[in-house]
């Protein structure tokens, strides 16, 4: 009866913690942005689903540096697009860290994001390959990946209850056998 009992709020407890994330998703810290920022070189896009057409127009994005502080002092580009996808542009951005803001033409903002802009692309030559002069090339590449709120929180509960199924077996196993 002990281990039935014993099992039964191990069970409960995993149960409640795995509520958990579904739970804090529902508030407002959970919000995602309606964009998507990229750069290749110079030149910074983006890209929203969240506006509509107001008397023809989707709305206006604007590209912020680190020194200003509202959209009204970015570089502003009217979105264009479609129904189904609003894109904006600028080319011949400097090096740095920008922000991007999108405000759709009916007021609403679609969402705001950070981007690092590591400046122009260089010059590719004729050769198909170009090799480190030194030793081997180093960098990030594609090992590191941004990870939503709902992921880390959800991957939390996992190891945590993998740890505390751990414990509740070693804690069983460590009492002598008993009838």
């Amino acid at each position: 009866m002990r281990k039935s009992s014993l099992l039964l709020r191990s069970g409960l407890t995993v149960a409640a913690a795995s509520l958990l994330p579904f739970a804090m998703a529902a508030g407002p810290a959970a919000a995602v942005s309606g964009i998507s920022v990229s750069t290749t070189g110079s030149t910074v896009s983006v890209t929203t689903r969240a506006c509509t057409n107001v008397n023809g127009s989707w709305g206006t994005a604007s590209l912020l540096n680190s020194r200003q502080a509202n959209f009204a002092q970015g570089r502003q580009v009217s979105l264009s697009g479609t129904d189904a996808l609003q894109s904006a542009a600028w080319s011949g951005v400097s090096a740095g860290t920008y922000t991007v803001i999108v405000v759709c033409s009916n007021g609403t903002t679609a969402g705001t994001q950070s981007v690092v802009v590591s400046g122009p692309s260089p010059t590719r030559t004729a050769s198909a390959t170009s090799s480190p002069s030194r030793g081997v090339m180093g960098g990030v590449g594609g090992a590191t990946k941004d990870y939503g709120t709902l992921t880390l929180v959800g991957g939390g509960v996992l190891v945590g209850a993998g740890g505390l199924a751990a414990a509740w077996y070693l804690r069983r196993k460590s009492k002598p056998y008993r009838l």
